[in-house]
């Protein structure tokens, strides 16, 4: 299954449909400081993707009229397109900040390339925000386009993290008629904070981590990073953040402690989206077996 990567922050898509056996072919990400981690650590599994400009920086500057030549057919688009215009911590201006504009470009990319499904991600405040109308643009634009959409709101702690962190995950098919898409079911919590700290934590499930900014006192609503452990205060560095989110421990950061927790604050959680990717690939089957679905059409 091949698949592009928009938003890409540090791989968490490509991560995830990696161990499912797909094939990146373009990705997208303009954080200078998460280029670098995105391809010191899928350069190795994915070495054609960073050659020939399909490691794109702005996907804004791919005009409309070149999204066929610029970026390769694929099976799936994923993106977890910026959450912060529609988050609780940010201003929730949603359409009306520049970034909250950039799922136009997602769905220009879905009109011109006809890909058999999406799947995308964002915090569980775009499915309110503005009083659920733009939550309701996005689902009217996708379904105009031809695909069925399917939403849930799941937690990293429903696949085995111990972190709350609850995301919308939104997925769609092309000439679905069946309707018939189930997101995977949660499985039990084995892993919790205790076994991140490699001590007696006081949480089982830690707070979602957040994109940053300064610490606050352990016993503030709005501390977010730290925890007591074996007695002591203990703040997360981008160790614990990597097996809160399911990366692996040989993930490597090529930039400071400051942006790593950053880029880990803008991630995904990869056992999420491998279980519903997995459930994706799984759909596609189904349809192209009944004839409903062919490639680019």
């Amino acid at each position: 299954m091949k698949f592009i990567d928009l938003f890409a922050g540090i791989g968490g898509f490509h991560l995830a449909l990696h161990r499912l056996r797909g094939k990146c072919v373009f990705a997208s990400e303009i954080d200078s400081h998460a280029r670098k981690t995105y391809e010191i650590n899928h350069s190795k599994i994915s070495p054609d993707l960073f050659k020939d400009n399909l490691f794109n920086k702005d996907i804004t500057e791919i005009p409309k009229s070149s999204i066929s030549t610029v970026i390769p057919d694929f099976d799936l688009l994923c993106g977890g397109f910026p959450c912060q215009p529609f988050s609780q911590a940010g201003y929730k201006k949603g359409f009306n900040d520049d970034r909250g504009n950039l799922f136009f470009h997602i769905a220009n990319i879905i009109e011109e390339k006809n890909p058999k499904a999406f799947l995308l991600e964002n915090v569980r405040h775009l499915l309110n925000h503005d009083e659920g109308k733009t939550f309701t643009v996005i689902k009217d634009i996708l379904n105009n386009l031809g695909y069925s959409f399917y939403f849930k709101v799941i937690k990293a702690s429903d696949f085995g993290l111990p972190q709350l962190r609850p995301r919308v995950y939104m997925v769609g098919f092309k000439n679905d008629t069946l309707n018939e898409f189930e997101f995977p079911s949660p499985i039990p919590l084995e892993m919790t904070m205790s076994d991140i700290f490699g001590g007696e934590c006081t949480r089982e499930i830690g707070f979602t981590l957040r994109v940053g900014g300064r610490s606050s006192p352990i016993d503030d609503r709005r501390n977010w990073d730290g925890y007591w452990v074996n007695g002591e205060v203990r703040r997360l560095s981008p160790i614990e953040g990597l097996k809160m989110l399911g990366f692996p421990d040989s993930f490597e950061f090529p930039v400071t402690n400051a942006q790593a927790m950053k880029q880990l604050g803008n991630s995904v959680a990869v056992p999420v989206v491998e279980a519903i990717a997995g459930n994706i690939k799984q759909y596609i089957e189904i349809l192209e077996s009944k004839e409903l679905l062919k490639y680019g059409t």
